[in-house]
């Protein structure tokens, strides 16, 4: 996951850059960070926590017209202060700031060859190796250094990087997470990059395309230059269109709520059930709910109320409450649901422990019925490329029965989108291929977990 934002030539590039990360907060709620150029100087804030409160007053010590943020989500490296991005290195060349969404899948292998070479490593984060490998580079330009690093490194790898004067956008040879490149409309000379389109709306910017799988995409006051990577077969994340992106981002030039739209009418005519209402679980399972009940002519019914002021961690009861963590998060209305035969639609179903409450909650508020109807196809295999999903063993669909995870769940029935239901509903048939591992145990790039290594983790207050 993590979002990634970045700008260049602006003279409140750190206000723009902390609304871009504001725009991109689904992405990563563990920490945020900010890195400007100004003068040939680096200038950093990197905290623990949301972007509000990161930033709140810091604005004074981010100074120059290029910028690169950062907010967190934990998939390489633990929730801790030294893992927080955009890292920053300087070398014998200079200084340089990077801000990645993704997972490097031989970052382990590369590590161990490092430290055996001699390199010391200040966090624990995958991305450091492509700085570390930057750094040994002995290639005459920033630009042949990164292109020699990123030869070395497997996996996802959606990137912003600074320098003193330049701005520069990579993505993987893949294409595993999104990347895309807009313009203000007040300021031309201004370009932007960002995870995300929802972060161009929120500073009046306008998409101009997005970053090509395999590009380096470098913007500097020559204007922009293009070097490519080598390109292999393009794998855009699916999971992006399901779950991770916000609605009203365009992706791969789909836009997120029309495709989850499709997955929801595709969905009703696919596992059709009689009921009464569709009820999202929200928010992630709003709009495909809204296409179910298209599709099915049933009402929709905001059944879960969900409280949107749910910090990072809360105090639990001693004398615990049953169901407490779903609880605090959502609550059922009742005179929506009493005597009624309900569909509840969600995004995915990965352990089923969630699940399994919201239906326990649904039925406790009198419900006669409650049908599971999920808009993806069942979560069968890891991800290895940026999504922090559990083993094998860990995921209830690679070992059971639809019948049966209906049965755990205390559900009437239970029912998934086909896997060529989502190709239908993403456009699959456009020519657009996607990485699809989560759902069908085929990986792009293989991974083989490390062997075991001694972790010294050094704790910052």
């Amino acid at each position: 996951m993590c979002g990634v934002f970045g700008i260049f030539n602006h003279p409140e590039a750190a206000n723009l850059t902390y609304l871009g990360l504001h725009a991109l907060q689904h992405r990563g709620q563990e920490s945020a960070g900010i890195v400007t150029s100004q003068e040939g100087t680096l200038h950093a804030v990197r905290k623990m926590g949301y972007v509000a409160d990161v930033f709140d007053g810091a604005f004074g010590q981010l100074p120059g017209r290029i910028a690169v943020g950062h907010v967190r989500y934990t998939t390489a490296g633990g929730s801790l202060p030294k893992n927080i991005q955009p890292l920053t290195a300087e070398y014998r060349h200079g200084s340089v700031a990077l801000g990645h969404n993704g997972n490097l899948v031989n970052a382990e292998q590369l590590r161990e060859e490092l430290e055996h070479d001699g390199a010391i490593f200040s966090s624990q984060s995958d991305t450091e190796v492509i700085l570390q490998l930057l750094a040994r580079s002995r290639e005459p330009t920033f630009v042949e250094r990164l292109c020699d690093a990123l030869g070395r490194v497997q996996g996802a790898y959606s990137l912003v990087l600074v320098t003193e004067d330049k701005l520069l956008a990579v993505r993987d040879p893949h294409g595993f997470r999104p990347l895309v490149l807009g313009r203000l409309r007040n300021h031309p000379d201004c370009y932007v990059v960002a995870s995300e389109t929802c972060a161009f709306d929120l500073i009046e910017a306008d998409k101009v395309r997005d970053i090509a799988p395999g590009e380096i995409l470098v913007i500097d006051h020559t204007g922009l230059r293009s070097v490519q990577l080598r390109r292999d077969n393009r794998r855009f994340c699916v999971f992006e269109h399901v779950y991770f992106a916000r609605p009203d981002s365009v992706l791969d030039d789909l836009p997120v709520y029309e495709a989850r739209i499709a997955m929801g009418e595709q969905l009703a005519r696919e596992a059709p059930v009689e009921a009464d209402v569709v009820v999202p679980v929200p928010d992630s399972g709003v709009v495909a709910a809204l296409g179910f009940a298209k599709a099915s002519r049933i009402p929709f019914e905001m059944g879960l109320i969900r409280n949107h002021y749910v910090g990072r961690t809360f105090i639990e009861p001693k004398d615990s409450i049953r169901h407490f963590g779903v609880k605090l998060k959502l609550n059922p209305v009742p005179s929506a649901l009493r005597g009624k035969r309900v569909v509840v639609v969600d995004d995915s179903l990965v352990r089923g422990t969630t699940s399994r409450k919201i239906v326990k909650m649904i039925r406790a508020a009198g419900a006669s019925e409650v049908h599971l109807r999920i808009s993806s196809p069942p979560v069968i295999s890891p991800c290895y490329y940026g999504i922090d999903t559990p083993t094998r063993s860990e995921l209830i669909a690679a070992s059971h029965t639809p019948d049966e995870i209906a049965r755990y769940l205390t559900a009437d029935s239970l029912a998934y989108l086909s896997p060529e239901g989502l190709s239908k509903a993403v456009r699959g048939d456009s020519g657009t291929t996607y990485c699809d591992a989560c759902f069908s145990g085929r990986y792009p790039i293989r991974f083989i977990p490390p062997p075991g290594r001694r972790q010294l983790r050094l704790i910052e207050a």
